[in-house]
């Protein structure tokens, strides 16, 4: 909310998983070393990277859309909430049947299949659907996005100075996001805003680049897992019962993990910060700073470009300086630019605040991601990826449902008290996270 702002942002974390090959650490391995910088891997990160892209054009685009969403098919905010319900029970459903589905399908596979449901959802939309087949199309979108971004995520985590692989496949998401509102604003307000939903059909062309990067890029993993009656690939492959006795004991382990929930928190208050402001922020300066309708959409362009100059710009600082202390300090200048938002009734100055907050907000997902690869022991570390990332998104999801809702009575301006209670919320549960002290088993 993928960041989806995601809706996203997201992971190769296989919920349930036991280690397999090179995605996972290798004996004698640590996580700075990683994996080596082949031009196979390469390849794998630049397809990771795209992915992350096609997730920032999809969620960086609905809030500028938005307006004439209300618009076109004549509904209230309340009714727009519904597609974060139904986003929400995407990402519900991959958690739900991911530990499955790893069981017999490998990387690869998992990869093209979030591929092929994000391009399904896209071809559905470009024609103007009914109403709830459009939501339903989120449903589909949030379900491929879980998989690809989550398994993408995690696998990116076990690259050499991973830390500065995450920032790029992060701000590749946003530059989807920046580059999203460009097009869609672009295209929605030609006719009057007639023919909106022809903004995906740009979505429709990346999804295809997707889905057959994916296949190309991880040909090495594209195969089906051995079940239980069937030849092993290799002596150290096990059966199916072995397999999954083993998958249910790492989801036990990884739920009694405090650290697993503190982290989730995190990324709970964090994306639901990031995503409200990317979906609402336009039509609150439509509504409250009669701003105009042709013009707002780029407000939210400043944000997502703020955010791709902050993964870029503040990797490496964040990393050298103290990833505790540096996302502690940028969650207050959060805190403050969103005060600055709320309370300067200027189009110009909101919008600069709204921009700057991007920029400090930028190193936020991919220091989480880190921190936790850090943190949680190696032999759990892809499941409790997983549901941090799963929950995270619940967030996500839920908060800018819920800002829509109460808009629909009290008026869209609940999103400035929302935002700063996010802000703040995110800052206090960073500081409740464990240290880092890297594992190594």
């Amino acid at each position: 909310m993928s960041s989806m702002p995601t809706q996203s942002e997201g992971t190769a974390i296989e919920l349930g998983s036991t280690p397999q090959t090179e995605h996972d650490i290798r004996p004698g391995v640590t996580m700075e070393e990683g994996i080596p910088h082949s031009r196979d891997t390469l390849f794998k990160l630049a397809s990771a990277g795209l992915s992350f892209f096609c997730a920032g054009l999809n969620d960086g685009s609905l809030g500028a859309l938005i307006p004439y969403i209300l618009r076109s098919y004549s509904i209230s905010t309340d009714l727009v909430s519904v597609v974060y319900g139904t986003t929400f029970a995407g990402w519900l459903l991959t958690a739900l049947i991911n530990t499955h589905l790893c069981q017999y399908l490998d990387l690869g596979i998992l990869l093209a299949l979030g591929a092929a449901l994000q391009l399904l959802a896209q071809v559905l939309r470009c024609w103007l659907p009914p109403f709830p087949l459009f939501t339903i199309t989120f449903f589909v979108q949030s379900l491929g996005m879980a998989l690809q971004d989550t398994h993408s995520n995690t696998w990116v985590t076990s690259a050499k100075v991973a830390h500065r692989w995450l920032g790029f496949i992060h701000a590749m998401y946003a530059l989807g996001l920046w580059v999203g509102p460009f097009v869609a604003t672009a295209v929605a307000s030609a006719d009057d805003g007639a023919k909106w939903y022809l903004y995906y059909t740009c979505l429709v062309g990346f999804g295809t680049i997707n889905l057959a990067l994916v296949p190309v890029a991880f040909k090495d993993r594209m195969k089906l897992k051995p079940t239980s009656g069937q030849t092993a690939l290799s002596p150290e492959d096990e059966s199916a019962g072995t397999r999954k006795a083993s998958a249910l004991t790492e989801i036990q382990q990884t739920l009694r993990l405090p650290a697993v929930w503190l982290l989730s928190l995190y990324f709970f208050f964090f994306l639901g910060a990031l995503i409200t402001a990317s979906c609402w922020v336009v039509e609150y300066l439509i509504t409250v700073r009669d701003g105009e309708i042709s013009k707002m959409g780029y407000v939210q362009t400043g944000f997502a470009g703020g955010m791709f100059l902050g993964r870029v710009l503040l990797a490496e600082p964040t990393k050298r300086l103290g990833e505790r202390r540096m996302v502690f300090m940028y969650a207050i200048l959060c805190l403050g630019l969103e005060l600055v938002f709320w309370l300067v009734s200027n189009i110009i100055a909101g919008a600069v605040a709204i921009s700057i907050f991007g920029f400090f907000s930028g190193p936020f997902f991919a220091t989480g991601v880190s921190v936790g690869s850090q943190i949680f022991p190696a032999s759990i570390r892809s499941s409790a990826l997983a549901l941090v990332f799963m929950l995270g998104q619940v967030g996500g999801a839920v908060f800018p449902a819920f800002t829509g809702l109460i808009a629909s009575r009290v008026g869209v301006e609940a999103l400035q008290p929302m935002l700063v209670g996010l802000c703040s919320a995110t800052g206090v549960v960073w500081l409740l996270v464990p240290k880092p002290s890297l594992h190594r088993e």
